[in-house]
Protein backbone atom coordinates (compact mmCIF):
# COMPACT_ATOMS: atom_id res chain seq x y z
CA UNK A 1 0.00 0.00 0.00
CA UNK A 2 0.96 3.49 -0.95
CA UNK A 3 0.42 7.07 0.98
CA UNK A 4 0.37 9.89 -0.21
CA UNK A 5 1.51 12.70 2.50
CA UNK A 6 -0.97 15.84 1.52
CA UNK A 7 -3.58 18.89 2.42
CA UNK A 8 -5.91 16.15 2.37
CA UNK A 9 -7.71 15.28 5.98
CA UNK A 10 -5.84 12.67 7.67
CA UNK A 11 -8.06 10.67 9.25
CA UNK A 12 -7.36 8.39 12.29
CA UNK A 13 -9.16 5.15 10.35
CA UNK A 14 -6.52 6.19 7.62
CA UNK A 15 -3.66 5.98 10.17
CA UNK A 16 -4.86 2.78 11.14
CA UNK A 17 -4.88 1.48 7.24
CA UNK A 18 -1.61 2.86 6.95
CA UNK A 19 -0.20 1.24 10.13
CA UNK A 20 -1.85 -2.23 9.42
CA UNK A 21 -0.93 -2.44 5.67
CA UNK A 22 2.62 -1.25 6.44
CA UNK A 23 1.68 1.70 3.72
CA UNK A 24 4.78 3.44 2.02
CA UNK A 25 4.77 6.84 2.29
CA UNK A 26 5.61 9.71 -0.39
CA UNK A 27 5.17 13.23 -0.40
CA UNK A 28 2.68 15.22 -3.13
CA UNK A 29 3.93 17.48 -5.33
CA UNK A 30 1.24 19.93 -3.38
CA UNK A 31 3.24 19.18 -0.27
CA UNK A 32 6.60 19.36 -2.04
CA UNK A 33 5.88 23.09 -3.25
CA UNK A 34 4.74 24.23 -0.38
CA UNK A 35 7.73 22.83 2.14
CA UNK A 36 10.15 24.53 -0.68
CA UNK A 37 8.02 27.55 -0.75
CA UNK A 38 8.26 28.47 2.72
CA UNK A 39 12.14 27.14 2.44
CA UNK A 40 12.79 29.76 0.01
CA UNK A 41 10.40 32.55 1.75
CA UNK A 42 12.58 32.35 4.50
CA UNK A 43 15.88 32.04 3.33
CA UNK A 44 14.91 35.25 1.22
CA UNK A 45 13.31 37.03 4.51
CA UNK A 46 16.83 36.29 6.41
CA UNK A 47 18.66 38.63 3.74
CA UNK A 48 16.27 41.43 3.92
CA UNK A 49 14.77 41.14 8.03
CA UNK A 50 16.60 43.59 10.11
CA UNK A 51 14.72 43.11 13.19
CA UNK A 52 14.93 39.64 15.23
CA UNK A 53 13.37 36.70 14.98
CA UNK A 54 12.54 34.13 17.91
CA UNK A 55 14.30 30.80 17.82
CA UNK A 56 15.44 32.08 13.86
CA UNK A 57 18.04 34.81 15.17
CA UNK A 58 17.69 34.29 18.57
CA UNK A 59 17.82 32.03 21.26
CA UNK A 60 15.23 30.11 22.93
CA UNK A 61 12.54 29.86 25.72
CA UNK A 62 13.89 33.06 28.54
CA UNK A 63 16.61 33.12 26.14
CA UNK A 64 14.61 34.78 23.46
CA UNK A 65 16.65 38.17 24.00
CA UNK A 66 19.46 36.89 22.47
CA UNK A 67 20.70 37.54 19.28
CA UNK A 68 22.81 34.85 16.80
CA UNK A 69 25.72 35.75 14.67
CA UNK A 70 24.38 34.42 10.71
CA UNK A 71 27.13 32.35 10.82
CA UNK A 72 25.90 30.58 13.62
CA UNK A 73 22.63 29.82 12.96
CA UNK A 74 23.12 26.01 11.76
CA UNK A 75 25.03 25.65 14.96
CA UNK A 76 22.37 27.00 16.90
CA UNK A 77 19.52 24.90 15.62
CA UNK A 78 22.05 21.51 15.81
CA UNK A 79 22.99 22.70 19.50
CA UNK A 80 19.29 22.69 20.04
CA UNK A 81 18.61 19.25 19.09
CA UNK A 82 21.25 17.67 21.01
CA UNK A 83 20.67 19.57 24.54
CA UNK A 84 17.42 19.17 24.14
CA UNK A 85 17.72 15.25 23.86
CA UNK A 86 16.55 14.73 27.58
CA UNK A 87 13.73 12.11 27.33
CA UNK A 88 14.10 9.23 29.94
CA UNK A 89 12.70 6.30 31.37
CA UNK A 90 11.02 3.52 29.27
CA UNK A 91 11.06 3.08 25.79
CA UNK A 92 8.13 4.52 23.43
CA UNK A 93 6.61 1.60 22.13
CA UNK A 94 7.83 1.23 18.43
CA UNK A 95 4.46 1.91 16.98
CA UNK A 96 4.11 5.22 18.86
CA UNK A 97 7.24 5.57 17.37
CA UNK A 98 6.10 5.29 14.26
CA UNK A 99 3.01 7.64 14.26
CA UNK A 100 5.41 10.13 15.52
CA UNK A 101 7.29 9.97 12.52
CA UNK A 102 4.08 9.75 10.28
CA UNK A 103 2.55 13.07 12.27
CA UNK A 104 5.64 15.24 12.07
CA UNK A 105 5.96 14.42 8.88
CA UNK A 106 1.99 15.35 7.92
CA UNK A 107 2.59 18.93 10.08
CA UNK A 108 5.83 19.91 8.69
CA UNK A 109 4.40 18.89 4.86
CA UNK A 110 1.89 22.20 4.95
CA UNK A 111 4.41 24.70 4.53
CA UNK A 112 4.00 26.84 7.38
CA UNK A 113 7.52 25.62 9.52
CA UNK A 114 10.27 26.35 7.11
CA UNK A 115 12.50 23.47 6.80
CA UNK A 116 14.30 21.98 3.93
CA UNK A 117 12.49 19.52 1.86
CA UNK A 118 15.49 17.37 1.98
CA UNK A 119 14.86 17.07 6.02
CA UNK A 120 11.45 16.17 5.50
CA UNK A 121 12.53 13.11 2.91
CA UNK A 122 14.70 11.80 5.03
CA UNK A 123 11.39 11.33 7.55
CA UNK A 124 9.47 9.78 5.20
CA UNK A 125 12.36 7.47 4.13
CA UNK A 126 13.37 6.42 8.27
CA UNK A 127 9.43 5.78 8.06
CA UNK A 128 9.53 3.81 4.84
CA UNK A 129 12.51 1.71 6.37
CA UNK A 130 11.21 1.30 9.87
CA UNK A 131 14.08 3.30 11.31
CA UNK A 132 12.94 4.10 14.33
CA UNK A 133 14.62 6.28 16.75
CA UNK A 134 15.02 5.21 20.38
CA UNK A 135 12.56 7.28 22.29
CA UNK A 136 11.88 7.45 25.85
CA UNK A 137 8.37 8.32 27.61
CA UNK A 138 9.38 10.67 30.38
CA UNK A 139 10.81 14.57 29.91
CA UNK A 140 8.19 16.24 27.92
CA UNK A 141 5.72 18.84 29.64
CA UNK A 142 3.36 18.95 26.91
CA UNK A 143 3.84 23.17 25.93
CA UNK A 144 6.74 24.23 24.54
CA UNK A 145 5.99 20.65 22.02
CA UNK A 146 7.18 17.45 23.28
CA UNK A 147 10.44 19.16 23.04
CA UNK A 148 12.67 16.49 24.86
CA UNK A 149 11.09 13.10 22.91
CA UNK A 150 10.92 15.22 19.29
CA UNK A 151 14.58 15.87 20.05
CA UNK A 152 15.86 12.28 20.40
CA UNK A 153 13.32 11.07 17.54
CA UNK A 154 15.07 14.00 15.44
CA UNK A 155 18.65 13.03 16.55
CA UNK A 156 19.40 10.85 13.86
CA UNK A 157 18.79 13.20 11.09
CA UNK A 158 21.99 14.34 12.35
CA UNK A 159 23.77 11.21 12.77
CA UNK A 160 23.58 11.07 16.69
CA UNK A 161 21.47 8.64 19.27
CA UNK A 162 20.10 5.49 18.50
CA UNK A 163 17.67 3.78 15.83
CA UNK A 164 16.04 0.47 16.11
CA UNK A 165 17.16 -1.05 12.69
CA UNK A 166 16.52 -4.47 11.54
CA UNK A 167 15.79 -5.64 14.74
CA UNK A 168 18.70 -4.53 16.43
CA UNK A 169 19.42 -1.17 18.47
CA UNK A 170 22.21 -0.04 16.42
CA UNK A 171 23.84 4.06 16.90
CA UNK A 172 22.46 6.23 14.05
CA UNK A 173 26.14 6.58 12.81
CA UNK A 174 26.06 2.76 11.70
CA UNK A 175 22.66 3.32 10.27
CA UNK A 176 23.57 6.03 8.14
CA UNK A 177 26.77 4.32 6.71
CA UNK A 178 24.41 1.00 6.37
CA UNK A 179 21.61 3.17 4.10
CA UNK A 180 24.49 5.32 2.55
CA UNK A 181 23.07 8.77 3.96
CA UNK A 182 24.80 12.15 4.94
CA UNK A 183 23.99 13.48 8.08
CA UNK A 184 21.09 16.21 7.90
CA UNK A 185 22.63 20.10 7.97
CA UNK A 186 20.14 21.91 9.72
CA UNK A 187 19.24 25.44 8.37
CA UNK A 188 17.90 28.23 10.43
CA UNK A 189 14.41 27.77 12.66
CA UNK A 190 14.95 23.57 10.88
CA UNK A 191 15.68 22.16 14.64
CA UNK A 192 12.83 24.19 16.41
CA UNK A 193 10.60 22.92 13.75
CA UNK A 194 11.52 19.53 14.18
CA UNK A 195 11.25 19.46 18.64
CA UNK A 196 8.10 21.98 18.71
CA UNK A 197 4.92 20.20 18.06
CA UNK A 198 2.76 17.48 19.89
CA UNK A 199 3.64 14.66 18.16
CA UNK A 200 4.20 12.63 20.93
CA UNK A 201 1.39 13.27 22.51
CA UNK A 202 -0.99 13.09 19.51
CA UNK A 203 0.44 9.93 18.41
CA UNK A 204 -0.20 8.26 21.86
CA UNK A 205 -3.89 9.34 21.16
CA UNK A 206 -4.42 8.36 17.84
CA UNK A 207 -2.87 4.75 18.86
CA UNK A 208 -5.83 5.22 21.97
CA UNK A 209 -8.17 5.89 19.95
CA UNK A 210 -8.21 3.04 17.83
CA UNK A 211 -7.92 0.55 20.31
CA UNK A 212 -10.72 2.53 22.25
CA UNK A 213 -12.93 1.95 19.65
CA UNK A 214 -12.26 -1.48 19.71
CA UNK A 215 -12.31 -2.40 23.39
CA UNK A 216 -15.44 -0.49 23.00
CA UNK A 217 -17.30 -3.10 20.76
CA UNK A 218 -15.69 -5.53 22.82
CA UNK A 219 -17.10 -4.16 25.94
CA UNK A 220 -20.71 -4.44 24.32
CA UNK A 221 -19.90 -8.36 22.72
CA UNK A 222 -18.36 -9.29 26.21
CA UNK A 223 -21.48 -7.69 28.33
CA UNK A 224 -23.55 -9.47 25.79
CA UNK A 225 -22.14 -12.83 26.83
CA UNK A 226 -22.24 -11.95 30.32
CA UNK A 227 -26.19 -10.62 30.25
CA UNK A 228 -26.86 -14.13 28.79
CA UNK A 229 -25.02 -16.12 30.67
CA UNK A 230 -26.11 -14.72 33.68
CA UNK A 231 -29.36 -14.96 32.46
CA UNK A 232 -30.18 -11.90 32.38
CA UNK A 233 -33.27 -9.52 30.95
CA UNK A 234 -33.03 -8.33 27.54
CA UNK A 235 -36.03 -5.26 28.04
CA UNK A 236 -33.40 -2.42 29.15
CA UNK A 237 -31.85 -2.96 25.76
CA UNK A 238 -34.94 -1.96 23.82
CA UNK A 239 -35.44 1.06 21.31
CA UNK A 240 -38.25 2.42 23.90
CA UNK A 241 -35.85 2.58 26.25
CA UNK A 242 -32.93 4.48 24.23
CA UNK A 243 -35.55 6.45 22.48
CA UNK A 244 -36.50 8.71 25.35
CA UNK A 245 -32.88 9.11 26.56
CA UNK A 246 -31.53 9.84 23.17
CA UNK A 247 -27.73 10.15 23.77
CA UNK A 248 -25.97 8.89 20.82
CA UNK A 249 -24.01 6.01 22.13
CA UNK A 250 -26.76 5.00 24.48
CA UNK A 251 -28.68 4.05 21.60
CA UNK A 252 -25.84 2.28 19.87
CA UNK A 253 -25.11 0.28 22.94
CA UNK A 254 -28.87 -1.08 23.31
CA UNK A 255 -28.57 -1.73 19.41
CA UNK A 256 -25.28 -4.00 19.83
CA UNK A 257 -26.58 -5.53 23.04
CA UNK A 258 -29.61 -6.71 20.27
CA UNK A 259 -27.98 -7.24 18.21
CA UNK A 260 -25.53 -9.71 19.45
CA UNK A 261 -28.13 -11.31 21.51
CA UNK A 262 -30.77 -12.00 18.52
CA UNK A 263 -31.42 -15.79 18.29
CA UNK A 264 -30.79 -16.59 21.58
CA UNK A 265 -32.76 -19.38 23.38
CA UNK A 266 -31.58 -18.19 27.18
CA UNK A 267 -32.42 -14.54 26.50
CA UNK A 268 -35.82 -15.97 25.34
CA UNK A 269 -36.77 -17.96 27.84
CA UNK A 270 -38.73 -16.83 30.94
CA UNK A 271 -37.33 -15.57 33.69
CA UNK A 272 -37.80 -15.55 37.62
CA UNK A 273 -36.37 -12.44 38.09
CA UNK A 274 -37.58 -8.82 37.82
CA UNK A 275 -34.86 -7.46 37.26
CA UNK A 276 -31.04 -7.07 36.78
CA UNK A 277 -28.08 -5.34 38.60
CA UNK A 278 -26.95 -2.03 37.47
CA UNK A 279 -23.93 -3.51 35.92
CA UNK A 280 -26.04 -5.60 33.53
CA UNK A 281 -29.19 -3.51 33.11
CA UNK A 282 -27.27 -0.27 33.16
CA UNK A 283 -24.82 -1.14 29.75
CA UNK A 284 -26.17 1.06 27.56
CA UNK A 285 -26.43 3.90 30.05
CA UNK A 286 -22.19 3.04 30.99
CA UNK A 287 -20.96 1.85 27.55
CA UNK A 288 -22.66 4.64 25.83
CA UNK A 289 -21.28 7.34 27.95
CA UNK A 290 -18.04 6.19 27.13
CA UNK A 291 -18.66 5.45 23.47
CA UNK A 292 -19.69 9.17 23.20
CA UNK A 293 -16.32 10.46 25.13
CA UNK A 294 -14.35 8.28 22.69
CA UNK A 295 -16.63 9.76 19.55
CA UNK A 296 -15.70 13.79 21.08
CA UNK A 297 -11.55 13.10 21.89
CA UNK A 298 -11.17 11.24 18.55
CA UNK A 299 -12.19 14.38 16.26
CA UNK A 300 -10.19 16.55 18.89
CA UNK A 301 -7.23 14.16 17.95
CA UNK A 302 -7.89 14.02 14.43
CA UNK A 303 -7.56 17.67 14.44
CA UNK A 304 -4.43 18.11 15.97
CA UNK A 305 -3.14 15.41 13.57
CA UNK A 306 -4.05 17.88 10.55
CA UNK A 307 -2.38 21.06 12.59
CA UNK A 308 0.87 22.71 12.51
CA UNK A 309 2.12 23.02 15.83
CA UNK A 310 5.66 24.19 15.79
CA UNK A 311 6.89 27.75 16.58
CA UNK A 312 7.27 30.37 15.13
CA UNK A 313 4.79 30.24 12.15
CA UNK A 314 5.61 30.90 8.64
CA UNK A 315 2.94 32.41 6.16
CA UNK A 316 4.74 32.98 2.66
CA UNK A 317 1.78 34.76 1.30
CA UNK A 318 0.81 37.24 4.23
CA UNK A 319 4.91 37.57 4.33
CA UNK A 320 4.01 37.07 8.10
CA UNK A 321 6.42 35.05 10.89
CA UNK A 322 4.92 35.04 13.80
CA UNK A 323 5.73 33.58 17.42
CA UNK A 324 2.46 32.16 19.21
CA UNK A 325 1.51 29.29 21.26
CA UNK A 326 0.63 26.22 19.15
CA UNK A 327 2.82 23.64 20.45
CA UNK A 328 0.59 23.89 24.02
CA UNK A 329 -0.58 20.96 24.56
CA UNK A 330 -4.01 21.73 26.31
CA UNK A 331 -6.41 20.92 23.68
CA UNK A 332 -4.92 17.19 23.70
CA UNK A 333 -4.76 16.88 27.27
CA UNK A 334 -7.99 17.66 28.98
CA UNK A 335 -9.62 15.28 26.30
CA UNK A 336 -6.83 12.21 26.88
CA UNK A 337 -7.67 12.77 30.49
CA UNK A 338 -11.12 12.61 29.54
CA UNK A 339 -11.19 9.58 27.86
CA UNK A 340 -9.30 7.73 30.65
CA UNK A 341 -12.10 8.06 32.24
CA UNK A 342 -14.29 6.73 30.08
CA UNK A 343 -11.84 3.57 28.96
CA UNK A 344 -11.62 3.02 33.15
CA UNK A 345 -15.11 2.75 33.62
CA UNK A 346 -15.91 0.09 30.89
CA UNK A 347 -13.00 -1.60 32.77
CA UNK A 348 -14.99 -0.88 36.19
CA UNK A 349 -18.57 -2.57 35.42
CA UNK A 350 -16.97 -4.79 33.73
CA UNK A 351 -15.27 -6.42 36.79
CA UNK A 352 -18.24 -6.08 38.53
CA UNK A 353 -20.29 -8.18 35.77
CA UNK A 354 -17.45 -10.65 36.14
CA UNK A 355 -18.30 -10.48 40.31
CA UNK A 356 -21.43 -11.39 39.80
CA UNK A 357 -20.92 -14.02 37.54
CA UNK A 358 -18.86 -15.97 40.18
CA UNK A 359 -21.53 -15.26 43.19
CA UNK A 360 -23.46 -18.40 43.01
CA UNK A 361 -26.61 -16.91 41.92
CA UNK A 362 -29.36 -17.81 39.56
CA UNK A 363 -28.06 -21.40 39.33
CA UNK A 364 -24.53 -21.04 38.55
CA UNK A 365 -22.15 -22.49 40.81
CA UNK A 366 -20.01 -20.66 43.29
CA UNK A 367 -16.73 -19.08 41.36
CA UNK A 368 -17.87 -21.37 38.23
CA UNK A 369 -16.39 -24.08 40.03
CA UNK A 370 -16.86 -27.22 37.80
CA UNK A 371 -15.57 -29.89 40.08
CA UNK A 372 -16.52 -28.04 43.58
CA UNK A 373 -14.53 -29.51 46.68
CA UNK A 374 -10.64 -29.27 46.12
CA UNK A 375 -11.42 -26.55 43.55
CA UNK A 376 -11.06 -23.26 43.74
CA UNK A 377 -12.55 -22.41 40.63
CA UNK A 378 -12.65 -18.90 38.84
CA UNK A 379 -12.06 -16.99 42.45
CA UNK A 380 -8.72 -14.92 41.83
CA UNK A 381 -9.80 -13.80 38.68
CA UNK A 382 -11.81 -11.41 40.10
CA UNK A 383 -9.32 -10.20 42.03
CA UNK A 384 -7.10 -9.63 39.59
CA UNK A 385 -9.55 -7.48 37.56
CA UNK A 386 -10.39 -5.47 40.90
CA UNK A 387 -6.55 -4.91 40.85
CA UNK A 388 -7.09 -3.39 37.89
CA UNK A 389 -9.38 -1.64 37.83
CA UNK A 390 -8.07 0.20 40.77
CA UNK A 391 -4.88 1.36 39.40
CA UNK A 392 -7.03 2.50 36.75
CA UNK A 393 -8.80 4.38 39.40
CA UNK A 394 -5.45 6.38 40.41
CA UNK A 395 -4.29 6.96 36.70
CA UNK A 396 -7.36 8.57 35.64
CA UNK A 397 -6.36 11.98 38.00
CA UNK A 398 -5.74 14.30 35.61
CA UNK A 399 -2.71 15.50 34.36
CA UNK A 400 -3.84 18.13 32.73
CA UNK A 401 -4.63 20.46 35.77
CA UNK A 402 -1.19 20.38 36.48
CA UNK A 403 1.61 23.17 36.10
CA UNK A 404 5.13 23.66 36.84
CA UNK A 405 6.67 26.83 35.11
CA UNK A 406 9.82 26.64 33.02
CA UNK A 407 12.56 28.06 30.67
CA UNK A 408 12.94 30.88 33.97
CA UNK A 409 9.56 31.71 33.95
CA UNK A 410 9.22 32.05 30.60
CA UNK A 411 7.60 29.24 29.65
CA UNK A 412 5.17 30.13 32.52
CA UNK A 413 1.95 27.39 32.24
CA UNK A 414 2.27 23.81 30.63
CA UNK A 415 -0.51 21.41 30.23
CA UNK A 416 1.26 18.37 31.09
CA UNK A 417 -0.31 16.94 27.94
CA UNK A 418 2.60 14.31 27.31
CA UNK A 419 2.04 12.23 31.01
CA UNK A 420 -1.83 12.03 30.02
CA UNK A 421 -0.77 10.63 26.59
CA UNK A 422 0.99 7.78 28.66
CA UNK A 423 -1.27 7.31 31.80
CA UNK A 424 -3.80 6.97 29.03
CA UNK A 425 -1.83 4.19 27.34
CA UNK A 426 -1.62 2.56 30.28
CA UNK A 427 -5.68 2.60 30.95
CA UNK A 428 -6.26 1.28 27.74
CA UNK A 429 -3.63 -2.25 28.17
CA UNK A 430 -5.51 -2.03 31.76
CA UNK A 431 -9.37 -2.12 30.06
CA UNK A 432 -8.14 -4.91 27.93
CA UNK A 433 -7.02 -7.16 30.00
CA UNK A 434 -9.88 -6.47 32.82
CA UNK A 435 -12.46 -7.69 29.30
CA UNK A 436 -10.27 -10.61 28.85
CA UNK A 437 -11.14 -11.91 32.20
CA UNK A 438 -14.98 -10.81 31.67
CA UNK A 439 -14.46 -13.07 29.20
CA UNK A 440 -12.78 -15.86 30.55
CA UNK A 441 -15.62 -15.86 33.06
CA UNK A 442 -18.56 -15.41 30.91
CA UNK A 443 -17.40 -18.16 28.77
CA UNK A 444 -17.18 -20.54 31.70
CA UNK A 445 -20.39 -19.38 32.81
CA UNK A 446 -22.12 -20.13 29.60
CA UNK A 447 -21.24 -24.09 29.67
CA UNK A 448 -23.52 -24.37 32.79
CA UNK A 449 -26.63 -23.15 31.06
CA UNK A 450 -25.66 -25.92 28.44
CA UNK A 451 -27.85 -27.35 26.43
CA UNK A 452 -28.97 -23.78 25.60
CA UNK A 453 -27.22 -21.99 23.45
CA UNK A 454 -26.92 -18.22 23.15
CA UNK A 455 -27.32 -16.34 20.01
CA UNK A 456 -25.18 -17.55 16.86
CA UNK A 457 -23.06 -14.66 16.79
CA UNK A 458 -21.82 -14.95 20.25
CA UNK A 459 -21.84 -18.87 19.63
CA UNK A 460 -19.13 -18.19 17.02
CA UNK A 461 -17.13 -16.36 18.99
CA UNK A 462 -17.18 -18.48 21.82
CA UNK A 463 -16.30 -21.19 19.91
CA UNK A 464 -13.25 -19.34 18.49
CA UNK A 465 -12.16 -18.21 21.51
CA UNK A 466 -12.15 -21.95 22.71
CA UNK A 467 -9.33 -22.48 20.10
CA UNK A 468 -7.38 -20.65 22.41
CA UNK A 469 -8.81 -21.18 25.96
CA UNK A 470 -10.64 -24.43 26.90
CA UNK A 471 -13.42 -24.94 29.86
CA UNK A 472 -11.89 -25.05 33.00
CA UNK A 473 -12.62 -28.60 34.51
CA UNK A 474 -10.24 -28.57 37.68
CA UNK A 475 -7.73 -25.89 38.83
CA UNK A 476 -4.84 -25.31 36.79
CA UNK A 477 -2.07 -22.56 36.27
CA UNK A 478 -4.53 -19.31 35.41
CA UNK A 479 -2.16 -16.48 34.01
CA UNK A 480 -1.63 -18.34 30.94
CA UNK A 481 -5.58 -18.39 29.82
CA UNK A 482 -5.80 -14.79 31.14
CA UNK A 483 -2.86 -13.50 28.63
CA UNK A 484 -4.47 -16.17 26.16
CA UNK A 485 -7.70 -13.84 26.26
CA UNK A 486 -5.66 -10.58 26.41
CA UNK A 487 -4.46 -11.50 23.06
CA UNK A 488 -8.07 -12.76 21.68
CA UNK A 489 -9.14 -9.27 21.92
CA UNK A 490 -6.11 -7.65 20.48
CA UNK A 491 -5.57 -9.97 17.44
CA UNK A 492 -9.59 -11.20 16.42
CA UNK A 493 -11.60 -8.63 14.52
CA UNK A 494 -14.89 -7.40 16.35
Amino acid sequence: MKHEISAEWLTIDKVGEILREHAELSLSADARNRIETCRNYLDNKMETQKEPIYGITTGFGSLCNISIDETQLSELQRNLVMSHSCSIGERVPRTIVKLMLLTKIQSLSYGNSGVQLATVERLVEMFNNDILPLVYQQGSLGASGDLAPLANLSLPLLGLGEVEFCGKVVSSVDMLKEMGWEPITLQCKEGLALLNGTQFMSSYGVWCVIEARKLSRWADKIGALSLDAFDGRIEPFMPQIQTIRPHKGQILTGQAIMGYLEGSEIIKRHKQHVQDPYAFRCIPQVHGASKDTISYVASVIETEINSVTDNPTVFPDEDLVISAGNFHGEPIAQPMDFMAVALSELANISERRTFKLIAGVRDLPSFLVANPGVNSGFMIPQYAAASIVSQNKGLCWPASCDSIPSSQGQEDHVSMGSNAATKLYRVVDNTRRVLAIELFNAAQALEFRRPLRTSPQLEEMVAEYRKEVPFIENDTVMYPYINASERFLAEQPV
